[in-house]
């Protein structure tokens, strides 16, 4: 693993809601804004550009914390900026506080955790976990 980062380094993603990314459960729609999930989701994505540029060869990074509070709503047409900043670097895993942004209008907050280890390990970690066996990472 590398590091070319400091605290409070920002990594900015940003897309158009649609309706794809609104409030739907179990095929039903229950509202016409972006959905929490989708917010998690591109939470982790923002913080996941950090690791992109961390891993070396033969690494991986996995998810291992995700919070969320969704404070107001991003309707179809807008624009969502997600703000991920480097919060922390601890026993290789990476801890991003997170912003959403819909222009002036803070859409949620909340924090990212991701592990970086050996691509080895994490494959065999899955295998003994499909195999019954619980085995530690």
């Amino acid at each position: 693993m590398k590091n070319p980062f400091q605290l409070g380094d920002v990594k900015i993603y940003s897309f158009v809601v649609t309706e794809a990314d609104f409030a739907t459960m179990e095929g039903h729609m229950v509202h016409e804004v972006l959905s929490t999930f989708a917010l998690g989701r591109s939470m982790e994505w923002a913080g996941r550009l950090f690791v992109l540029e961390m891993l070396e060869a033969g690494e991986e990074g996995i998810g291992t914390m995700l919070h969320v509070e969704h404070h107001t709503p991003a309707f179809a047409g807008e624009t969502v900026e997600f703000r991920a900043t480097f919060a922390a670097l601890e026993n290789r895993e990476l801890t991003c506080a997170v912003e959403v942004w819909v222009d002036e209008r803070l859409v949620a907050t909340g924090r990212t955790g991701q592990r970086i280890v050996r691509s080895e390990k994490l494959s065999a970690r899955f295998a003994a976990l499909r195999a019954g066996s619980p085995t530690s990472a």
